[in-house]
C-alpha cells in the first residue's frame, strides 16, 4: 500500500474543499471567499481550480467577467479550458467581440486553442457581423487544422451567413468532409436570410437525397423561403410530410406554417392552423395579422389585433404583448382600409402604451397610409417631422402617392420629394423611371426625355417587374418585357393569339 505525503494529503483534501465550496457558490461575495482560501492554501495555480473560478466568473447567474479576465491575466500557466470559458462567457454578451480580444490575449499567452476555442469565438464574430475578425479567427483554425471540425465548419457558415457572404458559407459547407443535419440547416439558413431562395430550396432537397432527415428547423427554414417565394404547392408538401411523420405543431412551425399560408394568399388554411395550435406567440399572432392586412382583409385583421390588446389572446390566457411586426400589420390594415385616424392612434400607441420604438419601415407605413388616402401635405409634413432621417424608401413612397394624387403637382409637393430621392439615390433606375413618368404625365416631354437621356447615358435600368406563378407544383418566373428563353415561345404565341381576339371581338 503506498502512502501519500501528509502535505499532499492535507492539500489534496484542501482543493476538494475548495471545490465543492465552488460548486455551491451563490454570489461574487463568497466567491472572493473561496479565492481568499485558495491563495492561503498556495493552491491559485491549480488549473482545475482556476477554470472553476473562471467559469462562476463567466456563465453563472452572477457573472462577472472583468474579474474573470483578472483571474486569467495574473495566473502563470491558465489551461485551454480556462480562456475557452473566458470566450463563451462574453461570446454570451451584448459585447461579443470582446472575445475575439480575449482570443488574441489568449494567443499572446502562447496557449494553443483547440477544437472547443473556436465554435464559441466564431459565434461571437457572427453576433457582432465581425467580418474582418472573423476571417482572422477562421484563418487561425485553418493554422491549427481545425477548419475541417463539424462544430467549427457549421459556426464558420453561420457567421458568414449573418455577414452576407453566402458565396464563402457555401464553399465552406461543399468543402467539409462529414455534415450533420445541422450542418445543412446552417447554410439553408444563410441562402433564405440572403433571399438566396431558390438555393435554400434545393439544398433541402440535396439534404434528402443525401440520406438526411429534415428535423424541424429545416422544415421551419423551407416554409420561410416558400413565404417569401408564395411557393404555395411546395409549402403544402411541406405541411403534409409534417402530418405523415407526425411531428408535432409546434410554436416554430405553427408559426412558419400560419405566415407561408398567410403570405401565399391561402388565408383560409391560415386560419385552421393557427385555430388548431395550442400554443402561440406573438410572432404566431403578428403573422395572421400580417397575412390578413397584406390581402385586404383589414377588418379581420384589427379584430385580431383587438384579442391581444383585450386580453385574450392565447388558449392558456397567457397575454401576449404585440411587438414591432404586430404594429407594422396593423398600420398595413389601416392603409388598405383608408383608416387614417386609427393608424395615427396606433402609431402613438405603439411607443406610449407598449414602448415600440417606430422602425422606418413603420414610418413608411404611416406615409403610405396618408399617401393612398391622397393626404399629401400631412404625408409630407410627417416626413419632415420625423426624429430620423428618412430613407429612400419612405421617399419613393410619398413620390408614388404624388403621381397618384397629384400629378400634375398643384401643391408643390412633388417637385420637393423628387428633389430629396434624387440627392439620396442618383442612379437608381427605379427612381429616374418614376420622375420621368411623371414629367410624361403632364406633356413635359422635353424634361421627360432629359431624364431617359441621363438613364442612358449612364447605363442605367429599371429592374424589370417580375411575376412568380405556381403552375404543376413547379415555380416559374416571368419578367417585364420580352425572354428568349426557348420554353416561353408558345407562351408568347398564345398571348399573340389572344391579343388578336381580343381586337376582333372589340
Amino acid at each position: 500500500m503506498v502512502r501519500l505525503p501528509i502535505a499532499n494529503t492535507q492539500s489534496l483534501w484542501k482543493k476538494q474543499q475548495c471545490l465543492y465550496l465552488l460548486n455551491s457558490c451563490g454570489s461574487v461575495d463568497q466567491l472572493l471567499q473561496i479565492q481568499a482560501q485558495i491563495h492561503v492554501s498556495g493552491l491559485f495555480q491549480d488549473t482545475h481550480l482556476l477554470s472553476q473560478l473562471v467559469y462562476f466568473c463567466s456563465l453563472s447567474p452572477s457573472s462577472n467577467l472583468r474579474h474573470a479576465r483578472t483571474l486569467l491575466h495574473h495566473s502563470a500557466t491558465p489551461s485551454p479550458i480556462s480562456w475557452n470559458i473566458l470566450i463563451r462567457g462574453y461570446a454570451a454578451t451584448a459585447s461579443a467581440l470582446e472575445a475575439f480580444w480575449v482570443f488574441r490575449k489568449m494567443r499572446d499567452r502562447g496557449v494553443m486553442p483547440n477544437k472547443l476555442t473556436f465554435p464559441f469565438l466564431i459565434k461571437s464574430c457572427a453576433a457582432s457581423s465581425a467580418l474582418n475578425e472573423g476571417r482572422q479567427v477562421h484563418a487561425d483554425a485553418v493554422k491549427c487544422g481545425l477548419d475541417s471540425d463539424v462544430y467549427v465548419s457549421n459556426n464558420l457558415i453561420n457567421f458568414y451567413g449573418c455577414c452576407k457572404k453566402i458565396v464563402d458559407a457555401r464553399k465552406v459547407f461543399e468543402e467539409m468532409p462529414q455534415r450533420t443535419v445541422v450542418s445543412w440547416n446552417s447554410v439553408m439558413t444563410a441562402c433564405v436570410e440572403s433571399l438566396w431562395l431558390g438555393d435554400g430550396i434545393r439544398y433541402f432537397f440535396r439534404m434528402r437525397g443525401c440520406g438526411f432527415v429534415p428535423d424541424e428547423t429545416s422544415m421551419v427554414v423551407v416554409l420561410s423561403a416558400c413565404a417569401e417565394l408564395g411557393y404555395l404547392s411546395l409549402g403544402r408538401w411541406v405541411h403534409s410530410q409534417l402530418v405523415l411523420r407526425g411531428m408535432a405543431l409546434s410554436v416554430q412551425l405553427g408559426t412558419a406554417l400560419v405566415d407561408m399560408y398567410g403570405k401565399s394568399g391561402a388565408l383560409g388554411c391560415a386560419t385552421a392552423v393557427f385555430e388548431r395550435m395550442e400554443k402561440r406567440n406573438v410572432w404566431t399572432w403578428s403573422a395572421m395579422i400580417l397575412g390578413l392586412a397584406q390581402h385586404g382583409f383589414a377588418e379581420e385583421a384589427l379584430a385580431l389585433f383587438a384579442m391581444i390588446s383585450s386580453g385574450n389572446s392565447n388558449k392558456n390566457n397567457h397575454d401576449i404583448c404585440p411587438n414591432y411586426v404586430t404594429y407594422l400589420g396593423v398600420l398595413c390594415a389601416c392603409s388598405h382600409a383608408g383608416m387614417v385616424d386609427e393608424a395615427y392612434r396606433y402609431f402613438h400607441e405603439m411607443e406610449c402604451v407598449h414602448g415600440i420604438k417606430p422602425r422606418m419601415t413603420h414610418y413608411g407605413a404611416m406615409v403610405d397610409v396618408l399617401g393612398r388616402a391622397g393626404r399629401l401635405r400631412e404625408a409630407y409634413e410627417f416626413v419632415e417631422s420625423m426624429p430620423v432621417e428618412p430613407d429612400p424608401v419612405v421617399w419613393r413612397t410619398l413620390l408614388s402617392a404624388c403621381t397618384v394624387h397629384d400629378v400634375h403637382d398643384h401643391a408643390g409637393f412633388g417637385e420637393r420629394v423628387r428633389e430629396r430621392l434624387l440627392g439620396m439615390e442618383p442612379r437608381r433606375g427605379g427612381n429616374l423611371v418614376i420622375v420621368a413618368n411623371m414629367y410624361a404625365e403632364v406633356g413635359m416631354w422635353e424634361e421627360a426625355e432629359n431624364v431617359r437621356r441621363v438613364m442612358r447615358d449612364g447605363g442605367m435600368k429599371k429592374i424589370a417587374g417580375e411575376s412568380c406563378v405556381d403552375l404543376g407544383g413547379s415555380m416559374h418566373r416571368f419578367f417585364a418585357g420580352y425572354d428568349p428563353c426557348t420554353d416561353l415561345i408558345p407562351v408568347y404565341h398564345l398571348l399573340d393569339e389572344l391579343n388578336l381576339h381580343l381586337k376582333m371581338v372589340d
